[in-house]
C-alpha cells in the first residue's frame, strides 16, 4: 500500500523546531514517510511563528507560498504560535488552508492529519522527536510557557505559564539523544534559568546542567535564553566547575535603567544585572556572555537611552542582539502612553548595532593566537567550518579552518588556532 508523505516547514524560534520535530515524530510513528520536497507531499505543515510583525508577516507569506506550491490534492495544515494566536482570523482569511491547529497536543494534531488523509491511524506514539537539526547537535527544551508577564511579550497569552520538565524525563530524553550520536546540548526555554520553580519551589538549572553533564557522548552543555534575575552566583560556579558546560551564557537584559527596567515589568534590577555579569567577567574572562537589547520601548527617553549605550560600551557583552519595539496585540506596552516613533526607535536601533559591531570586532581580535576545541560543522575541499565553546548553533559567527586532515567529517571535534578575525566570524588552522 502506498504510504503517504508529509514535509514540514519550521519557522521561528529553536523553541518552535522542537515543536516542529516532535510533529514530525508523530506523524512518522503514524506512518508518514517524511520528506523535505515540499512540492512532493500529501501533507505540508507550517509551524508558525507569532511573536512580533515581522515573524507574523512572514508566516502568512509562507503559507501562501507553500498553498501555492503544494501538488495537486495535498493537505495543508498550519500550526504553532500564529494560529493558536489568530484561530478565527486565519480561518476568515486563508481558506486554502485545510486545518488549524494550535501549540501542544502533537499526537491529537497527527490523528488528525491522518484523518484528513484517509488514513487509518491507531498508532502508538513512541514521543520521540524526528531531529531537524545535525545528529551531533540537538537542542533540549527543559520549559514551556513564561511567568514573567513582560509588559511587551504575548508568549503568555500563546503559550501559557511556566511548566517545566521534571528532571528524570529530560535526563531520560538526553540520554536518548546521545544515544543516537549528539554531542552538543544547548538548553532552552522562555526563561531558563527559572527552570524548576514551579514545580521544585525554587530554580533548579544548576542541579539539571550536573545530572546531564553524567550522561555518556554529551561533550557540551550550553544555556541560551537565561532570565538575569535567577541568573546567581551558584549558577555561575557550577558553570565554571563542569568541564561538560561550555563557558557561555545568553543572557537578555532588554535594558539597563531602572525605570525601563520596572515598565518593562522586568524582574531583577538593573544593579543585579551589573554585579552578575561582573561576577562572570571577574570569575573567567573568558567566559562569554550574550544579551538582547530592545530599543524605543514607550517612554524611552534619549538619557535612557544613552544609559544603556553607556553600559554595553563600557561593560561589553561578547554578542548582542538588538531590536527596536514593536507593540503587540493584548500587551500592556501596546496601549502605554510615550510611543517612540519608528524613525527614532530604529536609528537608536542602527546606533546599538554599529557600536556593538567594534566592540565584537576588538574581542575577537583578543582570541587571536588561541587556540580552541571547534566542533566541525561543514567540510569543503579548501576549508573545515566550525564553532567553539564561544559560538552557540544558528546565532553566532563560525570559524573557517584551512589545512585540516581529509579524515575530519562534520561532528567530528578538533583543535584550532585562530589566525584572523572580522566582526563575527573567524579564521584559524588545524592544530591536531
Amino acid at each position: 500500500m502506498k504510504k503517504h508523505k508529509a514535509g514540514m516547514i519550521s519557522l521561528g524560534c529553536s523553541k518552535n523546531l522542537v515543536d516542529s520535530e516532535l510533529i514530525l515524530g508523530c506523524l512518522r510513528d503514524a506512518g508518514f514517510d517524511i520528506t523535505s520536497d515540499e512540492k512532493d507531499t500529501d501533507v505540508i505543515v507550517v509551524n508558525t511563528c507569532g511573536f512580533i510583525a515581522s515573524a507574523k508577516e512572514e508566516s502568512i507569506n509562507t503559507i501562501l507560498e507553500a498553498a501555492r506550491d503544494r501538488k495537486d490534492g495535498a493537505k495543508l495544515v498550519v500550526s504553532g504560535c500564529l494560529s493558536q494566536r489568530y484561530p478565527e482570523e486565519l480561518r476568515e482569511s486563508l481558506p486554502e488552508v485545510d486545518l488549524f491547529w494550535g501549540v501542544g497536543k502533537h499526537k491529537e494534531l497527527a490523528d488528525a492529519i491522518c484523518a484528513l488523509v484517509g488514513m487509518q491511524c491507531g498508532c502508538a506514539y513512541s514521543g520521540a522527536r524526528m531531529l531537524s537539526t545535525p545528529k551531533y547537535s540537538a537542542y533540549l527544551r527543559i520549559a514551556d510557557g513564561c511567568d514573567n508577564r513582560c509588559t511587551y511579550c504575548a508568549i503568555p497569552l500563546i503559550r501559557g505559564g511556566r511548566r517545566s520538565v521534571p528532571i528524570e524525563k529530560l535526563v531520560e530524553e538526553a540520554q536518548a539523544l546521545a544515544a543516537g550520536g549528539v554531542k552538543e546540548l544547548t538548553l532552552i526555554a522562555q526563561d531558563t534559568s527559572a527552570y524548576g520553580s514551579d514545580i521544585y519551589g525554587e530554580p533548579k538549572l544548576a542541579e539539571l546542567l550536573n545530572e546531564l553533564s553524567i550522561i555518556d557522548g554529551i561533550k557540551w552543555l550550553r544555556v541560551l535564553y537565561a532570565y538575569p534575575n535567577t541568573v546567581t552566583e551558584k549558577l555561575v560556579d557550577t558553570m565554571l566547575s563542569n568541564e561538560k558546560i561550555v563557558r557561555y551564557i545568553d543572557m537578555p537584559i532588554q535594558h539597563i535603567d531602572p525605570v525601563m527596567l520596572e515598565t518593562m515589568n522586568r524582574h531583577g534590577s538593573a544593579e543585579h544585572i551589573r554585579r552578575i555579569t561582573r561576577y562572570i567577567r571577574e570569575a573567567s574572562p573568558d567566559f562569554i556572555l550574550r544579551t538582547t537589547v530592545m530599543l524605543g520601548f514607550p517612554g524611552e527617553t534619549e538619557e535612557q537611552f544613552k544609559l544603556l549605550y553607556g553600559f554595553l560600551k563600557n561593560e561589553p557583552f561578547d554578542r548582542v542582539g538588538a531590536f527596536a519595539f514593536c507593540p503587540e496585540d493584548g500587551t500592556k506596552a501596546a496601549l502605554m502612553d510615550g510611543q517612540i516613533d519608528e524613525a527614532t526607535a530604529n536609528a537608536r536601533l542602527d546606533k546599538i548595532m554599529r557600536m556593538q559591531q567594534t566592540v565584537s570586532l576588538e574581542l575577537n581580535k583578543k582570541r587571536i593566537g588561541k587556540e580552541y576545541e571547534v566542533l566541525i560543522e561543514r567540510v569543503d575541499k579548501d576549508a573545515c567550518y566550525g564553532r567553539s565553546y564561544a559560538e552557540a548553533p544558528d546565532v553566532d559567527g563560525i570559524i573557517k579552518i584551512k589545512n585540516v586532515p581529509v579524515c575530519v567529517k562534520p561532528g567530528d571535534f578538533i583543535y584550532a588556532k585562530i589566525t584572523d578575525a572580522s566582526a563575527y566570524d573567524l579564521k584559524g588552522e588545524f592544530v591536531k
